[in-house]
């Protein structure tokens, strides 16, 4: 019999940490999803955000704590890459049926969460302001990949792009893909962290832990001085990642089972996130 160590995040397992860490890191780099939007559907975004924060306070605490979930995450982008990108390309509809199920499902808990200290009418027009950012920026997305520059390199240039990676990983509605694919980077980028490309992992991870680190600084002071507005501005995020994926419909097999997987998607995240939230 095989014993888990109870290294918990909030009474989670080990295992289900490390997972969780994989799932966002997944979303960090899969094209038109954003980590931040699957740290939400998890449950664990605002938890990641204020720990990122004050991470010099209790510092080995937080090592101990968070080493399950950060291991996932980095996994989910090294490990992940060339899957998401393979999957990506040869079965896409299909995924991003998944994705959306995945991001509907989380929606009643994000909204219970974001009325958690009240609700005002105001709070609906950075939710629209939001949503409309992300639609706007998935409309430049499906140019981003005619905009093939030549892919500028360098240690300065490779942390840049770890950065924009580590915005991805953060911030909900956010694509990395679509910025990658705009600076004609993407798959350069996914190339290198596949092969495990020093002279790429080691500066984009530089990039992407201060990237990380910095905008959780923000998030988190948000968090305290407007949590409402915070979360609304975060909800409309999620809710313009659903639209901006949205890849139509047909009448085939194909979109039989695509709509068999947005409703499995949307189940299983629904009661996982109403579960994460009972626990709080």
């Amino acid at each position: 019999m095989i014993y888990v160590l109870p290294v918990t995040v909030r009474g989670v397992g080990l295992v289900t940490d490390f997972l969780k860490g994989l799932v966002i890191g997944i979303g960090a780099i899969a094209p038109g999803v954003s980590g931040g939007t699957l740290a939400i559907l998890l449950g664990v975004y605002e938890e990641i955000t204020e720990a990122l924060a004050h991470i010099f306070t209790d510092f080995k605490k937080k090592v101990f704590k968070y080493a399950p979930m950060a291991l996932g995450i980095v996994l989910g982008v090294l490990a992940f890459s060339r899957v998401i990108h393979y999957l990506f390309e040869n079965f896409e509809i299909p995924v991003k049926f998944l994705f959306i199920g995945l991001m509907v499902g989380t929606f009643p808990s994000l909204k219970k969460q974001s009325n958690k200290q009240g609700f005002r009418y105001r709070y609906l027009i950075i939710c629209i302001l939001t949503l409309v950012v992300t639609l706007l920026l998935s409309n430049l997305e499906g140019s981003a990949v005619r905009t093939v520059s030549h892919a500028r390199t360098g240690l300065l240039y490779t942390a840049l792009y770890g950065a924009i990676v580590g915005l991805g990983t953060l911030l909900p509605g956010i694509s990395t893909s679509f910025i990658l694919m705009y600076l004609g980077v993407y798959s350069v980028l996914l190339e290198g962290l596949s092969s495990l490309d020093l002279s790429v992992l080691i500066p984009a991870g530089i990039g992407a832990v201060l990237s990380i680190l910095a905008f959780a600084k923000i998030i988190n002071l948000l968090f305290q001085k407007a949590y409402g507005y915070t979360y609304y501005a975060i909800f409309g995020f999620t809710i313009g990642s659903v639209f901006s994926i949205f890849p139509g419909i047909g009448w085939s097999w194909l979109y039989l089972l695509c709509v068999l997987l947005l409703v499995i998607g949307c189940v299983f995240s629904y009661r996982l996130s109403s579960y994460e939230q009972g626990k709080k």
